[in-house]
């Protein structure tokens, strides 16, 4: 059987070309990337513009979208990608470190990762943290150590550390028993 398909609706705003789409996991919106420097978001039902994605410098050559639909990823010439709240439009996160143009994006099935493609032979993984509480717990586990009282005084904080230092027991604030290279008690 031989199906036909019939046009049901153009996207128009874009000011030059459209490089890429991508649709909302649900089909409710569109979003688009232009040469125009935008990202647009479209009504799927109506095709009527919802809103622009502006601040990139560069024209928008890739868009992606998360898999429970919150956030947009847009990659520019620019040499950036870009992380945009779904609901507010607002930008939450510059990607940098390419050398060249982003003209690939996507986010990975479980939306933990996204991942940017470019011109200057890199592809590169970035890790979406799903709250600012998430961020604090894995920069804990990275963190090697505490700042010493006199690092904090330079940095104009409050000279005794988080109480997450003591409990996590990190160097300089490790009990002397544990520190490496420490006399053990006998």
């Amino acid at each position: 059987m031989r199906r036909t398909l019939r046009e049901l609706a153009q996207l128009r705003g874009h000011e030059s070309y459209v490089w890429s789409v991508a649709v909302m996991p649900d089909g409710s919106r569109i979003v688009t990337g232009s040469d125009d420097k935008t990202a647009r978001i479209w009504d799927a039902a109506t095709g009527r513009e919802l809103a622009q994605l502006k601040g990139h410098v560069g024209p928008v050559s890739s868009v992606a979208v998360t898999p429970n639909g919150s956030r947009i990823v847009t990659g520019s010439d620019d040499k950036t990608a870009r992380v945009w709240d779904m609901v507010s439009n607002h930008e939450l996160a510059r990607l940098e470190g390419h050398g060249g143009p982003v003209r690939s994006v996507a986010v990975t099935p479980d939306g933990s990762r996204i991942v940017t493609g470019s011109p200057d032979n890199t592809a590169r993984i970035w890790e979406i943290f799903a709250s600012t509480q998430a961020l604090v717990e894995h920069a804990r586990r990275l963190v090697p150590r505490c700042l010493t009282p006199n690092e904090r005084e330079r940095y104009y904080l409050s000279p005794a550390p988080p109480q997450w230092r003591y409990h996590l027991q990190k160097w300089p604030y490790i009990p002397a028993a544990r520190r490496v290279g420490a006399p053990t008690p006998r």
